[in-house]
């Protein structure tokens, strides 16, 4: 016995020594072939030197979504050392076209984008050219909230929503097919039964001057940009779409308050998006640690005093909201009943007839 344990010395020592090589070489690898590391902020950021990144408005120039780009654009590039941040307008097909050119642009955060929240209602009506998903999109924030107002023009008889109610037809201008103003009036015509023809191409401060000339009755819009025809007594509001009452307008009831109790899903899914007044969103896929580094810059910028004041005097109101927060009220938006998702398909088709 004691011969045999003597004799497993010499392959007891070899095998210390294999062990001892192996955890030598290993070492030796690492340090010759170090394992990827993930980029920094600070790489990240000085990623963007020399860069230029597109801001793509899906309106042409003039109205609220150009003048919020064009308000932000020069503080995004602040806060991004180095960078040239330059506006592009790309409108058409009621903001579709915009908004596909920032999802299908190259992952690398040099492409974002302003566009209408009104897609919601396109993607779950499953409007046609639509090459995008909204629950996709890398969110960067939304500039603003807002209470939306559905107004006519002081011309016409109509004061309330039953006045609407009883007309033969109640022209509306809109954006354009997929804008939010149109999908809002489709919606307002369905929960109310309202017969209404919607007259689109109206762009920015173009509807009001329609409403002016006669051309239509009356919009769907933010109530930042009614503000002005309603001080003036040149329209009336009928209604609040949102959660809250407008303090500037305490007769006016709110859509949940008057609308038919079976249509309540439906109100409450125009009622979720009314705050979500100018979202901002870059293209799916961009590498984490670079969108963080954007998502932070487009902080920075909207909470920049010389941009609040700029914002103030132009009377463009700032209200900065997450990506997580805006990610959250799109993905659940989306995500509907069967019986909503075709009410409101028959919806956007019997448009379209």
């Amino acid at each position: 016995m004691i011969k045999r344990s003597l004799s497993l010395k010499p392959a007891l020592g070899l095998f210390l020594l294999l062990v001892v090589f192996t955890v030598i070489s290993g070492c030796g690898q690492t340090a010759a072939h170090p394992q990827p590391q993930k980029n920094s902020a600070a790489d990240e950021l000085a990623f963007y030197q020399g860069k230029t990144v597109t801001f793509v408005v899906a309106t042409k120039a003039g109205g609220g979504y150009d003048a919020y780009a064009r308000l932000i654009a020069p503080y995004l590039q602040k806060y991004l050392p180095g960078s040239t941040v330059i506006v592009k307008n790309v409108p058409g097909a009621g903001h579709i076209i915009g908004a596909n050119e920032v999802y299908n642009a190259k992952p690398d955060g040099l492409t974002l984008g302003t566009f209408n929240k009104g897609l919601i209602m396109s993607q779950i009506g499953g409007m046609e050219g639509i090459k995008f998903d909204l629950a996709k999109f890398t969110w960067m924030a939304s500039a603003s909230t807002e209470s939306r107002v559905l107004v006519v023009s002081a011309k016409t008889p109509y004061k309330t929503i039953d006045d609407l109610k009883q007309a033969k037809e109640v022209k509306l201008a809109t954006a354009g097919v997929g804008s939010a103003s149109h999908n809002d009036a489709l919606m307002l015509s369905n929960i109310f039964g309202i017969k209404v023809k919607l007259i689109s191409g109206y762009a920015g401060q173009e509807a009001d001057l329609a409403m002016m000339r006669g051309e239509v009755d009356g919009q769907v819009g933010a109530y930042d940009s009614m503000q002005n025809l309603i001080n003036n007594k040149e329209a009336r509001a009928i209604i609040i779409i949102g959660k809250e009452k407008i303090p500037e307008l305490p007769d006016v009831p709110l859509l949940s308050d008057i609308a038919p109790g079976d249509k309540k899903e439906l109100v409450d899914l125009v009622d979720s998006q009314a705050w979500l007044a100018r979202p901002l969103a870059a293209t799916p896929g961009i590498p984490e640690a670079r969108a963080k580094v954007l998502q932070d810059a487009m902080k920075k910028a909207l909470s920049d005093p010389e941009l609040l004041d700029k914002a103030k005097q132009a009377k463009l109101p700032i209200t900065y909201v997450s990506p997580e927060d805006v990610s959250k009220t799109v993905t659940g938006s989306l995500n509907q009943s069967p019986d909503i998702i075709n009410l409101v398909k028959d919806i956007v088709k019997n448009a379209k007839e």
